[in-house]
């Protein structure tokens, strides 16, 4: 095994990335004696290793890591969000392109919601984007059976507890009414199990259509019902960048500064007065004046402290005396 580097990383979480499993299945899959690392069988998932290290997953080598990847998908109703539904219904992974490979999702839709799908290779950035510390509004749209006054509104936005199950403030703006149905604008920044449901049913509100439109930054926008698209790579490492490392997984090259123009030397600036960076700013005089801005041409004045424009005005040979104001 390779001594652990900068490049190092557990095994389960390297396996993850690879997309063999997540990694509390990769843990099990190391208990029962699955995994090999340079031949020797593991019995423990407290080692590292790197892209030098030859693993096997029941006696087939696994690949490298992939490059991150990051893809929206709009889906549609009547599927769900699991690699394996015990009860025999379609996956949205089953409806995936197959040269995808194996994918995860940044959290879920249940089955009758549709709408924005973030999908991505990389556990490591579907937890990212998935923690309410990252503070990333998910945006709907909900058509719900009902009517809905400020009372009711002010409470969603304060936050309600339903069975017990506390949810934050929700953005709650009402959108139009058609017969009797509305439509609501939500965000909400927990994305906790059917909470917009729930936290609607709790002021005798019941939806029947609920359409996720944006996950933070990214947009539904005019993505076909059950097409996925590629964001790309340099929106992703713009959005997403400060979250988890993106240098050492995209493999993007870093942009590099142009070169200098054959045959032209290197202009050096010149400094300007006193006060420009690496040159001390003017002081006061020894008794408290302080030196006027230069108008062009002309020399400075300098005025003792105290002393303002408006009195040298007023004392100007062949000036009159200004006369006080009073109230008019």
């Amino acid at each position: 095994m390779s001594e652990a580097s900068d490049t190092s990383e557990r095994i389960a979480k390297y396996l993850a990335r690879a997309g063999v499993a997540s990694r509390r299945e990769v843990e099990r899959m190391i208990e029962d004696g699955r995994i090999t690392l340079n031949g020797k069988r593991l019995d423990t998932p407290a080692v590292k290793v790197t892209q030098a290290d030859r693993i096997e997953v029941d006696g087939k080598p696994v690949d490298p890591p992939a490059a991150t990847r990051l893809w929206r998908y709009h889906k549609p109703t009547g599927l769900v969000t699991t690699h394996a539904d015990p009860e025999g219904r379609e996956t949205v992974f089953d409806a995936l392109p197959k040269d995808m490979g194996r994918v995860i999702s940044v959290g879920r839709l249940d089955l009758t919601s549709e709408g924005l799908l973030l999908l991505t290779n990389d556990g490591a950035l579907a937890r990212a984007l998935e923690l309410p510390a990252t503070g990333w509004m998910r945006r709907y749209r909900a058509r719900a059976f009902g009517s809905i006054d400020e009372a009711a509104i002010a409470k969603l936005r304060a936050g309600v507890t339903v069975e017990g199950i506390k949810y934050g403030p929700m953005d709650v703006e009402v959108e139009r009414e058609t017969g009797s149905n509305i439509w609501l604008d939500i965000g909400i920044r927990e994305g906790k199990n059917r909470e917009v449901r729930k936290a609607l049913d709790s002021v005798g509100l019941k939806v029947n259509r609920l359409i996720r439109t944006a996950y933070g930054p990214f947009q539904l926008g005019d993505l076909p019902r059950g097409e996925v698209k590629a964001v790309p790579g340099r929106v992703l490492r713009d959005q997403a960048g400060h979250l988890v490392e993106m240098a050492a997984t995209t493999g993007e090259a870093v942009a590099k500064k142009k070169p200098a123009r054959p045959g032209r030397k290197p202009v050096k600036r010149k400094m300007g007065g006193a006060g420009q960076p690496g040159l001390p700013k003017p002081a006061a005089d020894e008794d408290g004046a302080k030196p006027l801005k230069r108008a062009r041409g002309r020399p400075a004045v300098r005025r003792p402290a105290g002393k303002t424009a408006a009195a040298d005005r007023d004392t100007a040979p062949g000036r009159p005396p200004r006369k006080p104001q009073g109230r008019r």
